[in-house]
């Protein structure tokens, strides 16, 4: 279950807790379990605003149990996120470090992506212990299995598929679904198995041999095919252009649909509520039980934690063997 440090001598008596980078639903059951294990345990907590930006501009705002009542089942997060640039400059983690010492921070919760974890270490490396939790709906933290978020993305992204795929039915088009994934297919990987689509097109894979699917589509509309179902991820994108080019080479009526930020809005299914609350307590725990500058991870079927550096390290390629899965299934 994790390796904990020994007990320092000078106990985290008050955390920070934010959320940066891209919201994720779940986030807010995340902050929950990390605000109420924090007072059960005597701790205060302070809630920071806007992820790194709220930091660098002490936007700060103390939390208690209360704080958090009513928001487990609330997508977003109610303690906002935004990107901030000036963390990617020298002085933005120095700075950043100073103003936790400065207003009693002893630890940082930090819960959102690979930005995020890298934030997080920069401003471990000028003494404030940091915890990162993984929110991201994309799935692209390599040191865990699962990522806040995600579930409930996936699910948006098949249902709102479904829906394009009944119409597309009923015209005989070919639909190319764009879903969110800018560097990740995740999402567009698994929702193309979830949803039958004949092509699925993700940045670790796609080889942009355009022509290869036209010539698939020819073929299967020679064999009487009438729906054509791609759904392709937003690092592959060009589904605007995709589909003229589709129907103008084999004059079937084809159209992209991009649904987009709804894939992060949205009441949290109940995995990514569960699992965001365990992930938020044991940040918290393995405070309380001297742990310094680690991930919270899901790996194997278990909660865990490990070294900050050594999971920011880590790269993450698409689930091989669901790919060629879906390779098969592609027809």
């Amino acid at each position: 279950m994790g390796l904990f440090k020994a007990k320092k001598e000078e106990e985290v008596r008050t955390i920070g807790v934010l959320t940066s980078g891209g919201d994720a639903p779940g986030m807010n059951a995340a902050v929950r379990a990390a605000v109420r294990t924090a007072v059960h345990a005597g701790m205060k907590v302070k809630g920071i605003r806007r992820g790194y930006s709220g930091l660098l501009e002490e936007d700060f705002i103390d939390m208690t149990t209360r704080s958090v009542s009513d928001i487990i089942q609330k997508g977003g997060t109610i303690l906002y996120t935004a990107r901030c640039p000036e963390m990617l400059r020298p002085e933005g983690p120095e700075k950043a470090a100073y103003i936790c010492r400065k207003n009693g921070i002893d630890a940082l919760v930090v819960i959102g992506g690979d930005g995020s974890y890298r934030g997080a270490l920069e401003i471990s490396k000028h003494g404030v212990n940091v915890v990162a939790i993984p929110g991201t709906i994309d799935l692209d933290v390599a040191s865990s299995d699962y990522t806040i978020g995600f579930d409930t993305a996936l699910n948006t992204a098949m249902e709102a598929i479904d829906r394009v795929r009944d119409t597309s039915a009923s015209h005989e088009r070919c639909s190319i679904i764009e879903v969110m994934g800018r560097k990740a297919g995740h999402i567009a990987l698994w929702c193309g198995i979830a949803n039958g689509a004949e092509e699925i097109l993700i940045p670790e894979r796609y080889d942009y041999e355009e022509q290869n699917i036209i010539d698939r589509i020819a073929e299967r509309k020679k064999l009487g095919k009438k729906l054509h179902i791609i759904i392709n991820a937003e690092g592959v994108g060009d589904s605007n252009g995709m589909a003229k080019r589709i129907e103008a080479a084999t004059g079937l009526e084809t159209r992209a649909t991009i649904i987009g930020y709804i894939q992060r809005g949205g009441s949290p299914t109940c995995r990514d509520r569960v699992f965001a609350s365990a992930m938020g307590a044991r940040a918290v725990d393995i405070l309380i039980a001297g742990a310094e500058n680690r991930a919270i991870c899901f790996r194997k079927g278990e909660f865990t934690d490990i070294d900050l550096a050594e999971a920011i390290a880590m790269k993450k390629d698409i689930d091989t063997e669901l790919w060629d899965i879906s390779r098969k299934l592609c027809r």
